[in-house]
């Protein structure tokens, strides 16, 4: 056990004191220091921190039980990120740099008007923390009690130690965001996303070695053809995740979360200038591609070791796993990488989300001349605020009947389409005007929420993203028609006098990923 605690908090004060070092000549006294890091971020930086905004423990746990449960076709959810990072880094992020606006709906205003911005404001924040937060919380206790065991240590039930590691996981995180603001974040980011690549890898890894009796690729092929129906990639058409979806909601829903989703973009907006953004998602991009071995992977390997014993409750499958291969000594490690990883997406989400609430919703409609000084303020005051909802609501997560992660999917949609449709309108469609947009964000939201919670409409829900992705359009299209009013044709204005340079090389690199992404699908199909 001295081991286990000697990893744990050896490696949890190593990130502490780095960042603290990375930071010592910071003051976080402007908004631009605090909500976008100075606008000094690069792209290494910027890949590790949207990799570790994306990638916590609803992964570690929720795919991997999603992957042990269904098989590898859940890979879609990652591999197909890499074609949406490419989009975003030759379309959107150029466009969002050249109007210098610090959120996207900030941008929603600049094309359509303040009611818009507000609104979106509200619908993502409660996507954040009403959603995401509480899932990444709990599943992170999860992976954390599993490693320590707190409940036999203390003599306490599973659930009220669970309760205890969400308020010690919340609190702490808080500290980042709340002191440091988004550097602080993006620097603690890069540290964990290193060990969550080690820590991740060592699981398939020492597994594979010890099936295949000290050869990986023995190991493989032996957990291969224990189940070569996991290893299906296009499926059945009633599978989890079929096939189909990549070419209906799928890929929207990843436009939307690579390009357009404040808690991810917003370190692009931290950049040094457009050449790093774009480096930035570039870089993610590539990451993507291997992150489908740390969070699908071991999923499958444990089929292996359990066969269908966990089927009713796959979320508890990747702590299982962790403790069967992974040697005792490296417990204390291995558990402050989750700890780093829960940490890294609560901290920054939590960021994004007094971002959004500050410029706004409190500068916007509260206050018009908010001071720098205010404004960093009012950022702290409610992160404690957000934190504190966001730890109230994790308990209230657990027992998701199709796991974490498909819980979390299933919501998301509530917000992330009808907020994709009206952004892709403003950018690209100058046809579509407030009254349009306006509806169409209205459509949107009440459409999901009746045909998936309360109507249980008998379509899969990415199928469902896509169908209301093109009437929220329809919809647009048809009352900017009937109700015509004044479009705004100036709002690519430019705030800054010199022309930033895209990245000569992002359309090569962009096109390479793309064919990698699709190399995958054939190989594997």
């Amino acid at each position: 056990m001295f081991y286990t605690y000697l990893g744990f908090f050896g490696f949890t004060l190593f990130v502490i004191l780095y960042t603290t070092y990375k930071l010592r000549k910071d003051k976080f006294t402007t908004s631009e220091g605090y909500f976008l890091a100075g606008k000094s971020l690069t792209g290494p930086i910027i890949a590790g921190s949207m990799i570790l905004t994306n990638i916590s423990t609803e992964h570690l746990i929720g795919m991997n039980g999603s992957s042990y449960k269904n098989g590898i076709i859940i890979i879609a959810w990652e591999v197909t990120s890499a074609i949406a990072l490419v989009i975003a880094a030759i379309y959107f992020i150029p466009k969002f740099i050249k109007l210098g606006i610090t959120t996207i709906p900030e941008f929603l205003e600049r094309r359509f008007d303040g009611v818009i911005r507000s609104v979106v404001a509200f619908l993502l924040m409660s996507s954040f923390i009403i959603t995401l937060l509480p899932i990444v919380l709990y599943s992170g206790a999860i992976n954390i009690e599993s490693v320590f065991d707190f409940s036999a240590i203390f003599n306490v039930s599973k659930s009220e130690s669970l309760i205890y590691t969400v308020l010690a996981i919340g609190i702490i995180g808080s500290m980042y965001a709340i002191f440091g603001g988004l550097k602080a974040v993006a620097y603690s980011d890069s540290l964990n996303g290193i060990g969550l690549m080690l820590g991740g890898l060592l699981i398939p890894t020492i597994a594979l070695y010890q099936i295949g009796n000290g050869n990986m690729f023995d190991g493989l092929s032996t957990v291969y053809h224990f189940a070569p129906d996991k290893f299906d990639i296009i499926g059945k058409p009633d599978s989890v995740l079929p096939f189909s979806v990549l070419f209906t909601g799928l890929m929207i829903n990843q436009l939307y979360f690579w390009g357009m989703n404040q808690a991810i973009i917003q370190r692009a907006f931290g950049a040094k200038n457009l050449v790093e953004a774009q480096k930035g998602l570039i870089y993610t991009g590539v990451l993507k591609l291997f992150v489908p071995a740390i969070i699908v992977l071991p999923g499958l390997i444990a089929y292996y070791y359990f066969q269908d014993t966990y089927y009713a409750t796959p979320d508890l499958i990747y702590p299982m796993l962790v403790k069967k291969v992974l040697p005792s000594y490296l417990f204390g490690f291995f558990a402050a990488v989750i700890l780093g990883a829960v940490l890294s997406t609560f901290n920054s989400v939590l960021n994004s989300a007094s971002t959004i609430f500050c410029l706004d919703i409190y500068k916007k409609i509260f206050n018009k001349n908010a001071s720098d000084a205010k404004l960093v303020k009012y950022g702290k005051i409610s992160s404690v605020i957000l934190a504190l909802i966001a730890i109230a609501v994790a308990p209230m997560v657990a027992y998701a009947p199709d796991g974490l992660y498909q819980l979390l999917q299933e919501l998301n949609g509530i917000f992330f389409i009808p907020i994709s449709s009206i952004i892709i309108a403003g950018i690209f469609f100058k046809q579509i005007n407030t009254k349009g947009a306006k509806a169409g964000l209205f459509f949107g939201f009440t459409f999901y929420i009746l045909t998936t919670f309360i109507l249980k409409v008998n379509i899969h829900f990415v199928h469902l993203w896509g169908i209301e992705f093109l009437l929220n359009f329809a919809i647009m299209f048809l009352v900017s028609k009937m109700y015509p009013s004044e479009i705004k044709t100036d709002y690519y204005s430019m705030k800054q006098e010199v022309v930033e340079k895209s990245w000569p090389k992002v359309k090569a690199y962009g096109i390479a990923l793309v064919f990698l992404t699709v190399l995958i699908y054939f190989l594997l199909s």
